[in-house]
């Protein structure tokens, strides 16, 4: 296929008259870190959002809310959490993989999710915490008991409805050492089904799946494949603990319906749709878009994202797939096909960041995707989200008729 640039799409998007954006936030509108309390966001990009009300939704596997949230980076960005709130700023759209919505005045829900489950939550840092503090010692000796600590403290990332253990610290101790890394990640393997057991045990069994970032996909029986670390890529690096039917695929036609309901006054799919009660195959999804949205609803799609995953597989037949954002890239794509509309898939770099990743930038899209890939990039940008959000900036002023 023919690739466009960002100019291309910018000439594009000016004049489309029912544009939807939906985008993912980590490795896009800012940088991969190793320690997600380190983020930031531009203050301009925050506007430019603003300024895109009704045409742009976030979708991530991150949260809105608390003090690993996104709502903190936008306040902290404007310089006054009072901003965000009285003007509309935060960013709409969907997190934790699309169980908890938001819009831009910081008003949340958790559509579908029981009291039950929100419970569980609640103590699954503590239990993360107390797993890995007896898990790690004998694989990382050389931790005294106030490094061991603090490496544990790093890693558990206590966020409301899909706690997270993240590697990438204790990584940073190991470069290069692919063994022992693999040694961490199977850890985190074994720690997360421990979790997931203690949850059949409470009566939950249907309620959480474990979302390993990046994967190389699902086996037969529905559950992501760990991406090993190699010599020039960590692979995995995070598994959350997360509701069932949390992504974002599903999360995609939340907003699609979101986005109709706010244009035309009727949602397609009804008021209470959501993602736990929402078909999870991909054809179902696909089937019930086109039976329920007549063409003329359908929004002028664009899906920015940044993690997408091909490894050739060991066995020698076909290609391992995967990464968070294939999902919904490729729902996206496919409704473009099947509604005759150009729907734009946008791929940002994000190696550039303090996260090894495969990069856009030798073109080959080695890692990410392969010559039989289904999921085709319109855009891809090798210059990272500096790059993309100077984009996204530079469309936001030209839809409100502001100078570049």
């Amino acid at each position: 296929m023919v690739r466009m640039d960002l100019a291309s799409l910018h000439h594009e998007l000016i004049t489309s008259s029912d544009l939807l954006i939906v985008q993912d936030l980590d490795g896009v509108c800012m940088p991969l870190v190793k320690d997600p309390l380190t983020r930031s966001l531009a203050a301009d990009y925050v506007h430019a959002a603003g300024r895109l009300r009704g045409s742009f939704f976030v979708l991530t596997n991150g949260e809105h809310e608390g003090h690993r949230g996104v709502n903190r980076l936008v306040e902290t960005a404007l310089g006054d959490p009072a901003i965000a709130r009285r003007e509309g700023l935060y960013l709409p759209g969907l997190a934790a993989g699309g169980v908890q919505l938001q819009d831009e005045f910081g008003t949340i829900t958790h559509p579908g999710v029981s009291e039950a489950e929100m419970h569980f939550l609640a103590s699954v840092p503590a239990r993360m915490k107390d797993l890995m503090s007896s898990m790690l010692p004998p694989l990382m000796p050389e931790l005294g008991e106030v490094e061991l600590a603090d490496e544990v403290e790093k890693a558990v990332l206590d966020t409301q409805v899909s706690p997270t253990i993240n590697l990438n610290s204790l990584f940073s101790r190991l470069p290069g050492d692919v063994d022992r890394q693999r040694q961490l990640q199977s850890m985190l393997q074994l720690l997360m089904q421990q979790l997931m057991t203690m949850a059949v045990a409470e009566g939950l069994q249907d309620s959480f799946f474990l979302h390993v970032a990046p994967n190389l996909g699902r086996d037969a029986g529905g559950c992501e494949l760990l991406k090993p670390s190699t010599e020039s890529d960590v692979g995995s690096t995070d598994i959350q603990f997360m509701l069932r039917g949390a992504i974002k695929e599903v999360g995609l036609l939340v907003l699609i319906n979101r986005h109709i309901a706010a244009r035309t006054g009727k949602a397609p799919f009804g008021d209470d749709f959501n993602v736990r009660t929402a078909p999870q195959d991909h054809e179902a999804l696909l089937a019930l878009c086109r039976n329920r949205i007549p063409a003329d609803q359908m929004p002028h799609l664009v899906g920015v994202g940044d993690t997408v995953t091909s490894t050739i597989n060991p066995s020698g037949d076909g290609w391992l797939r995967g990464g968070s954002d294939r999902g919904f890239l490729t729902l996206l794509q496919e409704l473009g096909r099947s509604y005759g509309h150009q729907n734009r898939v946008v791929l940002v770099d994000s190696s550039g960041g303090e996260v090894d990743r495969p990069s856009l930038r030798n073109g080959t899209l080695e890692g990410i995707s392969d010559p039989e890939d289904p999921l085709q990039f319109d855009v891809c940008v090798p210059g990272g989200p500096d790059a993309y959000v100077t984009w996204f900036n530079g469309l936001a002023a030209a839809r409100n008729g502001l100078p570049l």
